[in-house]
């Protein structure tokens, strides 16, 4: 199949990314500490926008002249860097010293906990405190013996909205009544309908699968507290009414015409911030850095962020592992203890708008005040934060992510009409049921 000149671009792009891992996993066993005793750590990370730490990373090198850091990652997807990830702890080679790990994903490792150093031996127990607590349990093994992961961020709810397009469907503005348009997820979905029925240019929502994981995080935060996989490693995806509830208001949402139809961080999607084709997204705290990257300079101004509908609701987060294969443990748990600190969690939400885990941080007046000029002067420190400490977490199975991709495939069969509610659903169930063993 050929590829037009965009995706031609963006597969070289990620050809390039590949490349840059692969270049630095070859030399990765000669990073020991040089003859002038330098020691370089190379840090793992993805996204798009990275995780904000430039301005730590140059600071703590002046804090301590032998240590060079490299990081590697930035512009590589989630999926792709896990699968790279995966190879690298499966083989003992080519991880970085630190290596970042999604919060649906550290459950995948922590069965493989032995290949990675337990941070409580190099004193990180005595930072238990500076987390919440269900964010530092999130990085512990069941017996809580070991420390896998220091917490990044976390990603209280809020929902991101154009104004512009708004104000074209004779919809409120003012962030405030915007939030008040939908203290539920049915009056999201009714809001929807008033806006495609004004404004046929756009859709109201990007894609079903942001507003289906959004939604099954909220609801199982309050309900089972566990999504396709109960506390016992049960698989619990056919039976669990949290699924089921978060799957019927996606297709009701689906069928209301609401959706972009648009994968989640593919180059479609990037292109749907730039043109504005889409209204609303359900955004985590770290998603305003993915919109200001996305949408760029001209949307300044134009975007705004509300209260999300319902109560609560955690999607995303990170941690910081180091990997035993690391040739210098003891120099990589002191930089992931500095970058997970509070003063490193506050330059993270600085420099990207990613929320603290640290409970301190939470309180800073540097937070706390925190106004976002790209999003028309929104108090997203207050927004973000003012829910975070009472968030419930969600319990995620070490194979959470295979069987969330498939309820995902099974969603977008019904957003591309290829498939019915009921048959996609009947995908869902044997696709995730084969994925989940």
């Amino acid at each position: 199949m050929g590829l037009s000149k965009r995706h031609r671009g963006a597969a070289a792009v990620a050809m390039a990314a590949v490349a840059v891992f692969a270049s630095a996993s070859a030399c990765s066993e000669d990073s020991d500490s040089g003859d002038d005793g330098q020691i370089t750590l190379t840090v793992d990370v993805f996204g798009d926008q990275g995780f904000g730490y430039e301005a730590l990373y140059e600071r703590y090198m002046e804090q301590h002249p032998n240590i060079k850091i490299e990081e590697r990652g930035k512009g590589f997807a989630l999926n792709d860097y896990n699968t790279r990830l995966t190879q690298w702890i499966a083989s003992s080679s080519g991880a970085g010293d630190i290596v970042a790990l999604e919060e649906g994903t550290i459950v995948q490792f922590k069965a493989q906990s032995a290949q990675f150093v337990n941070l409580l031996d190099y004193g990180a127990g005595a930072m238990e405190q500076d987390f919440l607590a269900w964010k530092w349990k999130q990085g512990q093994t069941a017996d809580g013996k070991q420390l896998i992961g220091l917490g990044t961020d976390i990603g209280s709810m809020a929902i991101c909205y154009r104004k512009d397009l708004f104000a074209k469907a004779n919809l409120p503005t003012d962030r405030e009544a915007v939030g008040a348009l939908w203290p539920t997820w049915e009056k999201f979905i009714e809001t929807g309908k008033t806006y495609v029925a004004a404004e046929e240019s756009t859709k109201f929502v990007d894609a079903a699968t942001n507003f289906y994981n959004v939604v099954l995080m909220q609801v199982a935060g309050t309900g089972t507290g566990y999504t396709y996989f109960n506390t016992n490693e049960k698989f619990v995806l056919d039976s669990n009414p949290d699924i089921k509830a978060a799957w019927q208001l996606t297709v009701d949402m689906i069928d209301s015409d609401l959706s972009a139809g648009l994968r989640s961080f593919s180059d479609a999607w990037n292109t749907g911030f730039k043109q504005a084709q889409f209204a609303t997204i359900a955004c985590p705290a770290w998603m305003t850095g993915v919109i200001k990257g996305q949408a760029g300079d001209d949307a300044a101004g134009k975007w705004d962020v509300a209260k999300a509908p319902g109560t609560g609701g955690n999607w995303g987060g990170s941690f910081l592992a180091v990997p035993k294969q690391s040739k210098h443990p003891k120099e990589a748990a002191e930089l992931a203890k500095f970058l997970t600190g509070a003063e490193g969690q506050i330059e993270a939400f600085n420099k990207l708008g990613n929320l603290p885990s640290n409970p301190r941080a939470l309180q800073d007046p540097v937070i706390v005040d925190f106004k976002n000029e790209y999003f028309s002067d929104a108090p997203t420190g207050e927004i973000f934060a003012a829910g975070a400490t009472s968030l419930k977490p969600v319990y995620l199975g070490p194979k959470n992510q295979a069987v969330r991709d498939e309820i995902e495939n099974a969603l977008r069969s019904i957003e591309q009409e290829q498939r019915t509610a009921d048959q996609a659903w009947q995908d869902a169930v044997q696709n995730g049921t084969n994925a989940g063993k």
